[in-house]
C-alpha cells in the first residue's frame, strides 16, 4: 500500500507539472485554416525591438508561409494606443497591461479587445498559471501574459564564492552579508538605480512586503486600492525594511545615483564585477544575456550570476508573480481569423517557454521552466508566493508604495510622514 501511495503521489506531481501543454496533444499546433492563405498581421508594442517574437513569426511561417507578420513600436505608445487601434494602420495584436482596466482614459482601448476566453477560439489558456490571468466580472479574459515578472536582486555568485560567503536566505543573513562585504572593502554590497521615483530599487524591497501584508487582510487591501489614508499604516513594515538597509549601509546612495537608467546602465554596472548584489526586477534581468557581450569588464572577467528574491523575512523572500507583457487581440482588425490562428499557435507551453527563454523573462506557463538565472524563484514555497492578479492589486496602490519607499530611502520623508501621506504621494 505504501508503495502504491508513493507511486500515485509521484504520478500526481508529474501530472501537475506537465498539465499545461506538456502533453503531446496540447503542445502540438495543428493548422485549421488554408495553409496557402495570404495576409498580413501586425503586432504593436512598446519594446524598441522584439527578436523573441520575430522568432515566433518564423516558426508560424512554417505552417503558413504566405502570412506576413511584423512588429512595430508606435510613438508615445501608452498615450496614442486608442488612436492607433482605430487608425488606418491598426494592429492585429497589441501589448496590454492590467492597469489599463483601472483607468477610464483607456476605456476605448478595452472596447477593442477580443474576449480570449471565448470557447470558439480554442485558445489553450489552461497552459498559463491561473494567477496571471485577469478576468472581469463576467469571467472574460481580454489580455494574456506572454511574460511574467517579479522583484529581486541579481547576485554575483563568483564574489560570494571568492569571499567565502553564502547567498543570504533570511533578513538577518542579508544584513550580515552586507556588513561582511563592507568589511572586506566593497563600497557597494547592494546597488540599484535610484535617480528618480520611477526607480524599482527601493520598491523591489518594499513592494513584496507590502503585498504580503495586504494579502493577510482583504479589508486592508480594499482600503489600499481605494487610496484610503488609513491604509498607509500597512506600509510600515515595508518602509522600515528600506530604512534599515540604508541605516545599515547596505548600499551607497551616492554611488547608486550615478547609474543613469533602470535597464541597460544597471546591467552594465553590475557586469563591472565589483557589485555583489544589484536590486532590480525581472524586466531588467531580461536584458542581461544580450549585454554580456557589450560589457568589456564582463568579457574580460565573466562570472556566474542568478536572480534571487530579496530575503525580507526570517523565512526568506517573496515571489510576487505578476504579468509583465500581455497580448490582446484587436477584434476590429483585418484578418481576424488568421490573427486568432497565430494566437492559438503562440498560446502553448512550448512556444511561450521558448519565447521567454529567448527574451530571458519568466515564463507565464504552469511548467515554471525558469531560465537557470531565475532558478531561485522556483524554490519559493506557495505560502510566500502571491499573485497580484488574484489579489486584485491595482496600479494606484503600486504607485503609492513605490513613491513612499523611494522618498523614505532617499531621506526625503520619514516613515511616519510617508504613512500619513498615503493616497497623496
Amino acid at each position: 500500500m505504501k508503495k502504491l501511495m508513493t507511486t500515485a503521489l509521484a504520478f500526481l506531481a508529474v501530472s501537475l507539472m506537465t498539465s499545461c501543454g506538456n502533453s503531446e496533444d496540447a503542445d502540438e499546433f495543428k493548422p485549421s485554416l488554408d495553409r496557402q492563405a495570404e495576409c498580413s498581421i501586425k503586432v504593436a508594442g512598446d519594446y524598441d525591438n522584439f527578436e523573441a517574437l520575430e522568432a515566433e513569426f518564423d516558426r508560424f511561417n512554417e505552417f503558413y508561409p504566405n502570412v506576413h507578420l511584423s512588429y512595430f513600436k508606435p510613438d508615445d505608445y501608452n498615450n496614442k494606443l486608442a488612436t492607433v487601434l482605430s487608425g488606418k494602420d491598426k494592429p492585429n495584436i497589441f501589448f496590454s497591461y492590467t492597469w489599463l482596466k483601472d483607468n477610464e482614459k483607456y476605456a476605448s482601448v478595452i472596447s477593442h479587445m477580443e474576449d480570449l476566453s471565448d470557447p470558439a477560439l480554442k485558445f489553450n489558456l489552461d497552459c498559463i498559471r491561473p494567477g496571471l490571468l485577469s478576468r472581469d466580472a463576467q469571467n472574460r479574459v481580454f489580455m494574456v501574459p506572454v511574460f511574467s515578472r517579479s522583484y529581486g536582486v541579481l547576485v554575483n555568485n563568483n564574489l560570494f564564492k571568492k569571499e567565502n560567503l553564502s547567498v543570504p536566505n533570511t533578513w538577518d543573513e542579508l544584513l550580515n552579508v552586507c556588513k561582511s562585504f563592507a568589511d572586506k572593502g566593497y563600497q557597494n554590497p547592494m546597488m540599484g538605480y535610484s535617480r528618480g521615483d520611477s526607480s524599482c530599487f527601493m520598491n523591489s524591497v518594499a513592494y513584496p512586503i507590502f503585498v504580503a501584508e495586504l494579502a493577510k487582510n482583504p479589508d486592508a487591501l480594499a482600503k489600499a486600492n481605494n487610496l484610503d489614508p488609513t491604509a498607509g499604516e500597512y506600509m510600515r513594515g515595508a518602509l522600515q525594511a528600506v530604512d534599515n538597509l540604508v541605516k545599515n549601509k547596505c548600499f551607497n546612495l551616492e554611488e547608486c545615483n550615478k547609474i543613469e537608467d533602470n535597464y541597460a546602465k544597471v546591467i552594465l554596472r553590475f557586469f563591472g564585477g565589483d557589485v555583489p548584489m544589484m536590486v532590480c526586477q525581472g524586466d531588467t534581468v531580461s536584458g542581461t544575456k544580450k549585454r554580456e557581450s557589450q560589457s568589456e569588464a564582463f568579457i574580460k572577467s565573466p562570472f556566474d550570476y542568478s536572480f534571487y528574491p530579496i530575503p525580507v523575512t526570517s523565512q526568506g523572500g517573496y515571489f510576487i508573480d505578476s504579468p509583465s507583457v500581455e497580448f490582446s487581440v484587436n477584434k476590429d482588425c483585418d484578418n481576424l481569423d488568421m490573427t486568432n490562428e497565430f494566437m492559438r499557435f503562440l498560446l502553448t507551453s512550448k512556444e511561450l517557454n521558448q519565447m521567454a527563454s529567448a527574451k530571458r523573462m519568466i515564463t507565464p506557463t504552469k511548467m515554471m521552466s525558469f531560465d537557470p538565472v531565475y532558478a531561485p524563484f522556483g524554490k519559493v514555497p506557495s505560502e510566500r508566493t502571491f499573485s497580484t492578479e488574484v489579489l486584485g492589486i491595482k496600479d494606484p496602490l503600486t504607485v503609492q508604495i513605490r513613491k513612499a519607499a523611494y522618498k523614505v530611502g532617499k531621506g526625503e520623508l520619514t516613515i511616519d510622514e510617508a504613512i500619513s501621506m498615503y493616497g497623496q504621494l
